[in-house]
């Protein structure tokens, strides 16, 4: 590794690390005093273990040490190996222990988040009742959830916050995982699994539904029943009358409704 200064920091680089990451060095898990590539790695190893005790999460900015992949020197954390001088990942977050190298991916540090994100900073902005970072395309344009990313997704059951999945916001400010999104409108689900709004527009579909109602007459003994409803998407209560095909919404004309007890009213 002979030659200028530049050329020793820039050795091997994009050739180390794992599936997840490029990176020059390997990290010493505090938890478990075991060495892995990465947090990821870490993670899904111990999450195999046959002893439901040991399987754990490594918590990024506990990591102490690392192990440069280019020399196998173990050292503090830092961005520049202290024996051979390569830089261990070209882009260093000192606070979340994270090296890469793969900078294409426009890592930033988020400071209300804690974590490192990727996407570019100047593309994003936090949220601080949601909690989280979105797309600037969603300021002032979408409907606040508290601490909205801070939960399993809905589908899959990962964990949102630090996922390394790409997120989608709803229509009602729920989130999931953008690929369990399209999954589950491509199997005709188009409910938010959390609170059961619409998540798409589905104005075409209620106005096929009024057709077909229409074109549908109940018989005799069902024609001039009632029945109480709830709207999913406008929270109103309505009593309607009974159909086979759904109940609409009095309120929002929403057939995404369910039918509940009547009101009781005060004695």
């Amino acid at each position: 590794m002979e030659g200028s200064v530049n050329e020793r920091l820039d050795f091997g680089k994009m050739e180390y690390g794992c599936k997840h990451y490029r990176r020059r060095c390997r990290i010493r898990a505090p938890c478990c005093n075991e060495i892995h590539s990465c947090r990821h790695c870490h993670n899904e190893e111990a999450s195999l273990s046959k002893n439901s005790f040991d399987r754990h999460e490594l918590v990024r900015q506990d990591v102490k040490q690392v192990v440069c992949s280019v020399c196998d020197t173990e050292q503090s954390v830092a961005q520049v190996c202290t024996n051979c001088g390569v830089k261990m990942g070209e882009y260093f977050c000192n606070i979340c222990k994270f090296f890469d190298d793969d900078t294409e991916k426009q890592q930033f540090h988020c400071d209300d988040c804690g974590i490192c994100r990727v996407g570019g900073r100047e593309n994003f902005f936090h949220c601080k009742k949601c909690g989280s970072c979105y797309s600037i395309g969603l300021r002032d344009n979408h409907l606040c959830v508290e601490n909205s990313m801070r939960h399993h997704c809905p589908i899959c059951y990962e964990y949102l916050f630090d996922s390394l999945k790409d997120t989608v916001v709803m229509k009602c400010g729920h989130t999931m995982h953008q690929e369990c999104y399209h999954e589950m409108v491509n199997r005709d689900r188009y409910c938010c699994p959390i609170c059961s709004k619409s998540v798409v527009d589905m104005s075409r579909t209620w106005r096929r539904i009024d057709e077909e109602i229409e074109a549908s007459i109940m018989p005799e003994d069902y024609r001039y029943r009632k029945v109480w409803i709830l709207c999913n998407d406008c929270n109103d209560t309505t009593e309607v009358n009974f159909h086979i095909l759904g109940h609409k919404c009095g309120h929002c004309n929403s057939y995404n409704t369910r039918s509940i007890a009547p009101p009781v009213l005060p004695q």
